[in-house]
């Protein structure tokens, strides 16, 4: 079942956030948006779930679009793990991992057999097991960021929308959340759309990438494809240069120390 946006633009005030913006997103597939600070990926993220109504264009999923679909309908199908989320509440982890059941069961109702199923299937890799009886409020960075993703997989959705998962993370666990993700989407064929910063992950982790700026997708395709030289300059402003990776034959990018290149300048 697709996932699709559609000529999707947003603004806030008078700020077009998001241009004409058109993208697809296949199960069994995990799709990975890059972009400099402030390119739209969070919006785009946040319309895509429909946390957010875009001015003009239509996101679709399957042949429904969700803002024909009841919001229920929407929870149950679509998850997000969103960079930033209050946490006001002293919540368990364990109670806060719950909160994914919600779609399916209800508000404050007790968990029946499959919830709690899809709750300890959700606990088998992010490594939360020590901390399930801490208050979500005394998490650091790096726990938080496991439990938001935990909470996301006990959702059992076929979509999980995911805006940078491995923030606040060390080496050790930005892998084993990154191997998490595309081993669902391939095995289970979830439809995965991420929001990475470090594009080194994404050429290793994602099978397909977009590459955003000023709102609009400049480039979608297969990493190699996408992170050239040329493209990751016009997008960051930055130069790099682009070897092979040793292992995987994905690109491995590397800026160059120095000014920006007069051809990036030329794109400002």
């Amino acid at each position: 079942m697709s996932f699709e946006a559609h000529d999707v633009e947003f603004r806030y005030h008078t700020d077009w956030v998001l241009k004409k913006l058109s993208l697809e997103a296949v199960p069994g597939e995990v799709l990975g948006l890059l972009g400099p600070n402030g390119c739209g990926k969070t919006t785009l993220l946040r319309a895509l779930s429909r946390l957010i109504r875009p001015q003009n264009g239509s996101v679709v999923l399957g042949e429904q679009e969700i803002w024909k679909m009841s919001s229920a309908d929407v929870a149950k199908r679509i998850a997000i793990a969103p960079q930033t989320e209050r946490r006001d509440w002293p919540l368990s982890v364990f109670d806060a991992i719950c909160m994914g059941r919600m779609p399916h069961r209800g508000w404050f109702l007790p968990l029946r057999a499959e919830d709690r199923e899809a709750v300890e299937e959700a606990l088998e890799n992010p490594d939360l097991g020590d901390i399930l009886d801490q208050p979500i409020t005394e998490l650091s960075g790096g726990q938080w960021r496991r439990m938001i993703l935990a909470r996301a997989l006990a959702q059992k959705a076929e979509v999980l929308l995911l805006d940078e998962p491995i923030a606040g993370l060390d080496l050790k666990f930005q892998s084993a959340i990154l191997s998490l993700v595309r081993e669902l989407a391939h095995q289970r064929q979830l439809t995965v759309v991420i929001s990475l910063h470090d594009l080194n992950h994404a050429a290793v982790f994602c099978d397909r990438v977009a590459l955003i700026d000023k709102g609009q997708i400049q480039e979608m395709g297969k990493p190699s494809d996408v992170l050239t030289e040329s493209n990751i300059q016009k997008a960051f402003g930055i130069a790099v240069t682009v070897t092979e990776h040793p292992v995987y034959k994905t690109p491995l990018i590397a800026p160059l120390i120095g000014p920006m290149s007069k051809d990036a300048k030329d794109e400002e």
